[in-house]
């Protein structure tokens, strides 16, 4: 039975002493998942890649071509192969994800660091106060990304702007307190603060004016929706708050 020869394709991406275009990197990888064999051509300077593209007419690179004809780049190559491609507005909650994620196998992990065992209150306090943490990272990665988004439903912040530039290093303040358990008189009612008015302002804005908005929880570039994930870690801030005004009333570890 005779084997089918592999399908073959050209491409054209940048490889210099200075850059390695690492979508041509990722082009070269997908065709060669999908049993491509690859005529791989380096663009080797600056002025071999403007003559590339003004002979094809392209402004990009890498290229791909396939049985003779111009695929494209490297999205264009994955939607040629039938692959998913990533609609950079599209709205995601994987990051929020991804965070309360670490954050809750970063506490399970410190619980076992600490008691042997992640089945552990301390378990739960630190998850809150780890994503409270990493939260605030986010955030602080652009300040001013942030405020600007946060200013649009924010109820405080619309009447007192600098509040969104504090923000960020209150809720990461309360985090780190939590954690250590140091200075409960500051940590506590810092996050009921924030916690209770951003929760407000997040229901009246999704809930009762229902605007569609991009949530500024990770960061001002992102495109988390406003809603139920916002409300959420506001509701944890003063959750967290609460517990540990009752814990000394009752449970240890």
């Amino acid at each position: 039975m005779a084997v089918s020869a592999a399908r073959k394709a050209e491409l054209y991406r940048m490889v210099t002493p200075e850059q390695t275009c690492p979508w041509g990197l990722k082009a070269l990888d997908l065709l060669k998942r999908e049993g491509f064999e690859v005529e791989d051509h380096h663009l080797k300077s600056r002025a071999e890649t403007d003559t590339f593209k003004t002979k094809h007419q392209v402004e990009t690179t890498p290229q791909t071509f396939i049985d003779g004809r111009r695929i494209g780049g490297y999205d264009d190559l994955r939607e040629f192969l039938g692959k998913e491609v990533k609609d950079k507005d599209a709205v995601t909650y994987k990051p929020v994800v991804a965070l309360f994620g670490m954050a809750l196998a970063m506490a399970l992990a410190a619980s076992w660091a600490v008691y042997g065992t992640v089945a552990t209150v301390a378990a739960a306090e630190w998850s809150v106060a780890f994503a409270m943490c990493l939260l605030a990272l986010q955030k602080l990665k652009d300040v001013d990304g942030f405020a600007t988004m946060f200013l649009n439903y924010d109820l405080l912040a619309q009447r007192w702007v600098p509040y969104a530039k504090i923000y960020p290093f209150a809720e990461g303040l309360a985090g780190v307190l939590m954690i250590s358990g140091a200075l409960m008189w500051v940590s506590v009612p810092v996050a009921l603060f924030i916690g209770g008015i951003g929760a407000v302002s997040v229901f009246k804005a999704v809930y009762v004016d229902r605007r569609e908005l991009k949530c500024a929880c990770v960061g001002g570039d992102s495109n988390v929706p406003l809603g139920f994930v916002s409300l959420t870690e506001n509701l944890m801030m003063v959750g967290m708050a609460v517990w540990m005004i009752l814990k000394p009333i009752g449970m240890g570890h």
